[in-house]
């Protein structure tokens, strides 16, 4: 149940989820920002939380979606893997905690923003919590317990054979404690996701780093005819309403 049926019970939730959302509440798909409230602290906290958010999904997908035998190949072994997983893991997973407890001191401490925190905002922190602690905790027992085992060899396999709807329940179930306790809350996170706030991580605006420059020109008087155009500035073009010289037409 909780290996080979649960992981598409949570996969449906969020899928369909999200959809229903996206059709019955547009208006409400936001991330409801609270920046006029306060502004020093969120300046802090929220890079230290998305950085380090998007540099954990993207260790998680090294470790979960890619072959232990792919990275092998590139001449990452097992000692390099662990290395890097443990060392820029630990910061990312660490900048990730910080930036989400300064977030909900922010939201506790400051009268506006804890008025405009609703209890889908709490449950949605306390999984996100929840799910950070777990994750950080697995690092720490996996060096410091020789007895755990490595979830490349367990949690990676089963990861992977979810979608292609051959479940690999003996390899999740060979997991240590720590990797299953983490995995559940991932699972319960992303059952939640498509009914608060996080929705917006489906709609990050990602066009804004290719969009043109924006062009701000001038409304104020027209150049005389003849005149020589100023240096740097843009010349007149006309609009449907008015001729190069800026006489309305009929």
């Amino acid at each position: 149940m909780l290996w080979g049926v649960l992981p598409y019970v949570v996969l449906a939730v969020l899928v369909l989820g999200s959809i229903w959302r996206y059709r019955y509440d547009q208006f409400g798909w936001t991330t409801r920002s609270s920046q006029l409230y306060e502004s020093r602290l969120l300046r802090i906290a929220s890079p230290l939380f998305h950085f380090g958010i998007l540099a954990v999904i993207v260790g998680h997908f090294m470790g979960l979606v890619l072959p232990k035998t792919w990275m092998d190949d590139i001449g990452i072994n097992e000692d390099r893997y662990h290395f890097f997983a443990l060392s820029v893991g630990s910061i990312a997973g660490l900048a990730t905690l910080v930036g989400i407890v300064l977030l909900i001191y922010r939201r506790r401490t400051t009268g506006p923003v804890f008025m405009a925190t609703t209890r889908n905002d709490k449950a949605m922190y306390l999984f996100l919590l929840a799910a950070i602690l777990t994750g950080l905790a697995t690092t720490v027992f996996s060096v410091f317990d020789s007895g755990i085992v490595n979830y490349r060899d367990t949690v990676g396999p089963w990861f992977r054979s979810i979608f292609i709807f051959q479940p690999d329940i003996t390899a999740m179930t060979a997991a240590s404690l720590s990797f299953k306790i983490h995995t559940l809350w991932g699972l319960a996170l992303f059952a939640l996701w498509p009914f608060t706030r996080l929705v917006h991580a489906f709609t990050a605006p990602l066009q804004y780093l290719f969009r043109p420059y924006i062009v701000y020109r001038s409304r104020g008087k027209r150049p005389a005819s003849g005149a020589a155009t100023p240096r740097g500035s843009w010349a007149p073009v006309g609009t449907p309403d008015r001729d190069r010289k800026g006489t309305p037409r009929p």
